[in-house]
């Protein structure tokens, strides 16, 4: 690969997881949450719930569920796995899906639908739900909604066809105008292009970074525009907008990496939400173990001193979206101040947006 070559890919990469049903006894007789019966209610037992698929097609099934005794779990409408308030389990033998979904249920309280994060794609690495998380208030962000992805020029046709049966309506695209041009998107038929150019007349990432701290400094320098720049404020107006439109889901929103203007997307989407501030930053974290293999293969074809250099840019640090988040409270006073006075959300759509966005 030659050297141009590399600097562009790093530069764009940069801006860029058959049972017995025994039901529990009740004074009337035996009661399910799910048909209905007297111990059912609105609350999500579940303090922690995850689905992570294997390479070898196995599912592993980690649960929390506070006050409770059983917990049944179901796939393809039969149960795959049991345990008590707090368990796991390897699920096998399941068919081939585009993804495998999983209904969590307790003795007691409203259950979850949950599958793993991850939407394998032969032509993406980050491609993730956005949902799947547990809100400071006990509510869950629902999954199959949102979306948000790496870039989409690589996508095959078997990729386009399982993302049109995935219901992907609106794509955002957050990317600059030579991003588009060099790499346009490729979406599934019927659903609806945006730009959303968070950079759009900033000149942001026109110099490349000569030492790792510049390259920190960019990356930081960069987040903040995300926030406070016009580019950003229209983008990221756009993308709520579009979530919160009731004929645009399924959303997906996406950059070049899927992790730096996509992960300011999905932080401030999360932290609308009520996501706590720790969820927040472990899903942004994520993308560091998504494009491993990506990132690894990019400094594996350059030298050592420049591979330091671009190390920072292929990263997602701490710092960045804290700079962020320190951004939002310099310029705004608040993340409702950003929401009100930056995005245009106020309290009466925020409400509508998590009454579409979360259950329990």
């Amino acid at each position: 690969m030659k050297k141009a070559t590399l600097a562009a890919t790093a530069v764009a990469a940069a801006l860029t997881v058959s049972l017995a049903v025994v039901p529990t006894a009740s004074a009337s007789g035996w009661d399910w949450p799910w048909s209905g019966g007297r111990h059912s209610s609105d609350a999500i037992p579940f303090t922690a719930a995850t689905v992570t698929a294997g390479a070898d097609g196995s599912y592993t099934l980690k649960w929390q569920a506070k006050g409770v005794k059983r917990v049944e779990i179901r796939a393809n409408g039969k149960v795959v796995a049991k345990g008590g308030a707090s368990g796991e389990a390897v699920v096998t033998g399941l068919p081939a899906a585009d993804r495998q979904w999983f209904r969590f249920d307790a003795d007691r309280g409203q259950g979850l639908r949950l599958a793993d994060r991850l939407v394998k794609l032969s032509g993406t690495a980050n491609f993730r739900d956005a949902g799947g998380y547990r809100t400071a208030n006990g509510q869950w962000v629902k999954m199959g909604e949102v979306y948000r992805s790496d870039a989409l020029n690589k996508l095959t046709a078997d990729d386009l066809a399982k993302l049109q049966r995935l219901r992907i309506k609106t794509v955002f695209d957050l990317r600059m105008a030579d991003e588009r041009t060099k790499d346009p998107d490729r979406v599934p038929a019927g659903a609806r292009h945006v730009v959303a150019d968070v950079f759009a007349g900033s000149g942001s990432f026109q110099t490349m970074p000569r030492t790792p701290d510049e390259a920190v400094r960019a990356m930081v320098d960069a987040e903040k525009a995300m926030v406070s720049g016009e580019g950003g404020k229209k983008a990221y107006t756009q993308v709520f907008e579009g979530v919160r439109a009731d004929d645009a889901r399924s959303v997906l929103f996406h950059c070049t990496a899927g992790k730096d203007r996509t992960g300011w997307s999905n932080a401030a989407l999360l932290t609308a939400l009520g996501v706590p501030q720790e969820t927040v930053m472990a899903d942004y974290l994520a993308s560091n173990d998504y494009r491993k293999a990506a990132n690894d293969a990019i400094l594996g074809h350059l030298p050592p001193q420049q591979a330091a250099v671009y190390k920072p840019m292929l990263d997602v640090r701490p710092e960045y979206l804290n700079s962020g988040f320190d951004e939002v409270n310099a310029k705004f006073g608040s993340f409702d101040g950003y929401l009100k006075d930056g995005l245009g959300i106020d309290a009466r759509e925020l409400k509508r947006l998590k009454k579409d966005l979360l259950v329990g």
